[in-house]
């Protein structure tokens, strides 16, 4: 197959969604699959619960109960991307699956701003500047802007950059790729 790939969502029973994904990559394993099902993921997120005795423990939730993403090798054929018809039918056929997301069950892949929001591939921002460092923002709101780096949180994707808006020094948080470092000519 071709060296597209496109992530796709499918539906599965309520609780059946690590049942899912584990029997999906079984069966990939089993028939050497791995060039047309590439990634098979449950998204979760860790949430601290606090009990009625005031004990705080830390328990993985799934954030979308009922869905299995999977990552697909796709072609191209007649302007449309196309998964492969044994991809489809090992998800298809798997034991708690309802079904592809999309319309009357066709599947739909999801955007790459989708992806994104979803935290399902994280980018790779290379930071090239420091706290302290002069810098432009490049996107958004307030491209063209520059200001002096206050913060930096690789993990959570975001700089605070101190920039000068109506005759004051305000601060505000960007999105690491947002932000360049500036260049001195």
């Amino acid at each position: 197959m071709a060296g597209i790939s496109k992530w796709y969502v499918i539906h599965t029973y309520s609780g059946y969604e690590n049942k899912v994904k584990d029997n999906i990559v079984k069966v990939v394993e089993n028939r050497k699959m791995q060039d047309q099902i590439l990634e098979v993921k449950v998204p979760t997120e860790i949430v601290t619960e606090i009990k009625e005795n005031g004990e705080k423990k830390e328990v993985e939730r799934k954030i979308f109960p009922g869905y299995v993403l999977v990552k697909l090798a796709v072609e191209e054929v007649k302007d449309e991307l196309t998964m492969s018809d044994d991809a489809w039918y090992v998800i298809r056929n798997t034991r708690g699956v309802t079904g592809f997301v999309g319309p009357e069950s066709k599947p739909v892949p999801l955007s790459e701003k989708e992806v994104l929001a979803l935290g399902v591939e994280k980018r790779i921002v290379e930071v090239n500047y420091n706290v302290g460092d002069f810098v432009n923002i490049i996107d958004g709101p307030l491209a063209d802007f520059s200001g002096i780096v206050e913060e930096i949180d690789v993990d959570k994707d975001f700089v605070r950059v101190r920039i000068s808006m109506f005759g004051r020094e305000t601060p505000v948080e960007f999105e690491l790729g947002q932000v360049e470092l500036a260049v001195n000519d």
